[in-house]
């Protein structure tokens, strides 16, 4: 069976070479043109993917041999993207078909509980165009189109009025309802926004003033920072909480991860602890509700552990360390998991 011509089979002359020796002028038809520009898109495509694929597979294997490396999967992540990207591109200015590669991801319905806005197009015709006769309705063709509606602020204006009695002059109003910062300006939706986008998302205070000023609301970046501050002393009590109904369980899971903390005044960062302790006892038929509890720690000392677990009686699984092995004493009743 017949090859379709490749890149490499491009003769001196200006004509693209086939098996049969025949080849394409320069002044061949746009349709002929316009299916080998296609296959010379295909062979960028899977050269990029291939590329992309290798050097994935190199930097886990240096990553195996020297431990981090420079170029994390996050940075492949966003070269695949721009190899991707100026693929697209290419097809939307050549009005190409997209070829679909056997391994990109099936398309995936729209969640249901997405808001649907229908909009319904008609002719506006209720007679026929050829003969005249009413037009019935047979069915309908239904596209679904997924659209995105920025974040937007409002303003809620909380208005009290004041009474005052005709008789003796006595006076009342409403109480104001209990806010998240006292005198503060911020709705707990927008703080639990700025929240979010800082320790989900990672976009810092800097570039959510930014983002807020586009909108035409000037918020500093200090004030974002107050806002934080407050916001975590007032979640402080929920996060004992989970704490406490953690270290209830009969059985934790235990670990700790490296962090990358500012030291300033040094040039470098220093490597902080995030310690944490989970429970779920739902394999075993507990109706205990799952619930993961963090601890933050400057350095990766024993006493850290040994203080969270203080009070804690029963059994906890963990990788073997060290830092978990030197308090076995006082955690007498915890296995360990190798």
């Amino acid at each position: 069976m017949p090859r379709n011509p490749r890149a490499d089979q491009i003769g001196t002359g200006g004509r693209i070479k086939s098996e049969s020796g025949g080849g394409l002028p320069r002044n061949a038809h746009p349709d002929e043109l316009r299916q080998f520009t296609a296959l010379l898109l295909a062979e960028v495509r899977s050269q990029a993917v291939l590329i992309e694929k290798l050097r994935h597979q190199l930097a886990g294997q240096r990553h195996h041999r020297f431990g981090s490396s420079s170029e994390s999967i996050e940075q492949l992540q966003l070269a695949l993207e721009t190899s991707e990207i100026a693929v697209a591109k290419m097809t939307a200015k050549l009005r190409l078909p997209d070829e679909e590669p056997k391994n990109k991801p099936k398309r995936r319905p729209i969640p249901d509980h997405i808001p649907r806005m229908e909009v319904e197009l008609t002719t506006g015709d209720d007679d026929c165009a050829q003969c005249g006769g009413g037009l019935r309705r047979l069915g309908e063709d239904v596209t679904e189109e997924l659209e995105y509606v920025p974040g937007r602020f409002i303003v809620n204006r909380i208005v009290r009025p004041r009474f005052a009695c005709s008789g003796c002059e006595a006076f009342t109003q409403a109480a104001l309802p209990s806010r998240p910062i006292e005198r503060g300006r911020p709705g707990p939706g927008l703080l639990a926004h700025v929240l979010v986008n800082k320790y989900a998302d990672h976009l810092p205070l800097y570039r959510q003033s930014g983002i807020f000023e586009r909108d035409g609301i000037d918020i500093d970046r200090s004030t974002l920072a107050d806002w934080v501050g407050k916001s975590t002393a007032l979640l402080e009590p929920l996060a004992d909480a989970i704490g406490r109904h953690v270290l209830a369980g009969q059985a934790i899971f235990a670990d700790d991860t490296p962090v990358k903390m500012l030291a300033p005044g040094t040039g470098k960062t220093a490597t902080a602890r995030l310690w944490a302790y989970g429970r779920d006892e739902r394999p075993w038929g507990s109706a205990a509700p799952p619930a993961s509890w963090y601890q933050f720690s400057p350095d990766r000392k024993g006493q850290h552990p040994k203080d969270h677990l203080a009070r804690y009686q029963g059994w906890m699984h963990a990788d073997w360390s060290q830092i978990f092995a030197s308090h076995r004493e006082q955690l007498d009743t915890i296995c360990y998991r190798a």
